[in-house]
Formats: structure tokens, C-alpha cells, sequence
């Protein structure tokens, strides 16, 4: 009888697992229609008039990394012909978009003749043309100074300062005269002990040693120039054919 009735227990309990796996086959792919008809993008009927469009712009590649190595017409030449470095007068009559396209095209220039560089050291060989790599330096460090110029006087027009970070010229109490960047601070100026103790004067007896250090380096200043000079004097009379600079 114990064994009938633990038979007839497991029969019962298969027979009730099986309906709850009928059951949540049934019920799960609904659910999941659902769950997912949640996420699903919705699409919208756009005209053509609107162009597609990419979240990633980039340049169109010629050549791939060959980008990074001298053409191959100039490969084994001795010398390549290459034109004069930009000058600041010609970069200021270049607009803002036209430097940004400049600045660019001449740090790839840059990179293409610094594994140029690279590669003749490598293989233990002259440079061709290395002249080239200081054109293109004086070209990027040009285009700065004048991008520096029209930043300066934008701000000039619209803050009245000349750097970027606002300041002052200040003296110290050896009389030094530096240029003083204000910061701001959580406490105002008279009641801040830190920046009272700057002293931002300097005494009537550290006078007398001002003169004296402008002394000093005038004198040194001095000494310099008379020992060039006699240096180039004996340069003439070693070398009297060489052309040495007055």
C-alpha cells in the first residue's frame, strides 16, 4: 500500500508540472511580444527631402599610411625641391578657416618628414633636403604667433586685456617688476592674510640696490660685447679671406 500510494504521489506531481510547462509556453512568447514591441524603434515616414547623414566625418584617404612616407619620384634624391616657408604677412591675410586647413596640412607635412628623418637615421644615410623640416617649423610657429595676434586683439575689444588670464604689472619688495595673474579667492583682499603678506611695493632703502644691480648688468652686458669683438678680431687676422659678420 506505502508503495502505491508514493507512486501515485509522483504521478500526481508529474502530471502538475507537466500543465504548468504547457501553460507558461503558452504565456512566455506573448510576454515577450509585448517586452519587445516595447523597444522596438518606431518608424516614421520621412520625406526625401531630408539627406542621409553619419555621425563620423572624416577626410577621404589617398594613399593610407604611404601618407607618412615622401613620394616615390623623390625616393633616392639627393635634393627635393621644395618652396619658402609662410610668412606672417602672408598668414595674416588668410582667414580663420584658411589657417585651421593650413595648420593641419603642414603638422602632416611635419609627420611625413620626421619619419623621413627617422628612416634615414635608420639606415644611416643623408637626410634629402633636410632644410625642409625647419621651413615647415618656422611655417606652424608663424601661423601661431599670428593666431595668437587675433586671439589678443579679440580680447582686447571685448575685456580690455591683453592675455588671456587677466592681470596686473606689478613690483616686489626687491623691486622686481613681474606680471601678476589674478585668482580668485573665497575671502576679499584685506581680510586675506596670504595675500598680504605678497607686498606688492618695495621700500625706499632697496633704491640704492636697484641702481646698483641695473649697474651690474650693464657692465656685464658690456664685458660681453668687448670679448665678441675681440673675438671676431682674431678671426680676421687667423682667417683674413673668411667673410666674419661687424
Amino acid at each position: 500500500m506505502a508503495a502505491s500510494s508514493s507512486a501515485g504521489r509522483v504521478l500526481s506531481f508529474c502530471r502538475q508540472f507537466q500543465n504548468v510547462c504547457r501553460i507558461s509556453s503558452a504565456v512566455t512568447p506573448q510576454r515577450c511580444v509585448t517586452k519587445l514591441s516595447r523597444y522596438q524603434p518606431r518608424v516614421y515616414n520621412v520625406s526625401g527631402s531630408v539627406a542621409p547623414c553619419r555621425f563620423l566625418h572624416s577626410s577621404s584617404s589617398y594613399r593610407g599610411l604611404d601618407e607618412f612616407f615622401d613620394l616615390p619620384d623623390n625616393w633616392g634624391e639627393s635634393t627635393v625641391k621644395s618652396g619658402a616657408p609662410w610668412t606672417a604677412k602672408q598668414l595674416r591675410t588668410k582667414s580663420n578657416e584658411d589657417l585651421h586647413k593650413l595648420w593641419y596640412v603642414l603638422l602632416k607635412e611635419k609627420n611625413l618628414l620626421l619619419t623621413l628623418e627617422q628612416e634615414a637615421r635608420r639606415h644611416r644615410v643623408q637626410m634629402p633636403s633636410p632644410e625642409r623640416l625647419n621651413k615647415v617649423e618656422q611655417s606652424m610657429t608663424r601661423l601661431d604667433t599670428v593666431v595668437q595676434e587675433r586671439e589678443a586683439a579679440l580680447r582686447l575689444l571685448q575685456t580690455g586685456q591683453e592675455r588671456a588670464r587677466p592681470g596686473a604689472w606689478r613690483k616686489n619688495i626687491f623691486g622686481h617688476v613681474y606680471w601678476y595673474r589674478f585668482r580668485e579667492h573665497p575671502i576679499p583682499w584685506y581680510m586675506n592674510r596670504r595675500y598680504k603678506r605678497r607686498r606688492f611695493f618695495t621700500p625706499k632703502f632697496v633704491e640704492p640696490y636697484i641702481r646698483l644691480r641695473i649697474e651690474q648688468h650693464l657692465r656685464a652686458k658690456a664685458r660681453k660685447d668687448r670679448l665678441q669683438k675681440q673675438k671676431l678680431n682674431q678671426l680676421k687676422l687667423k682667417f683674413p679671406d673668411t667673410k666674419v659678420p661687424a
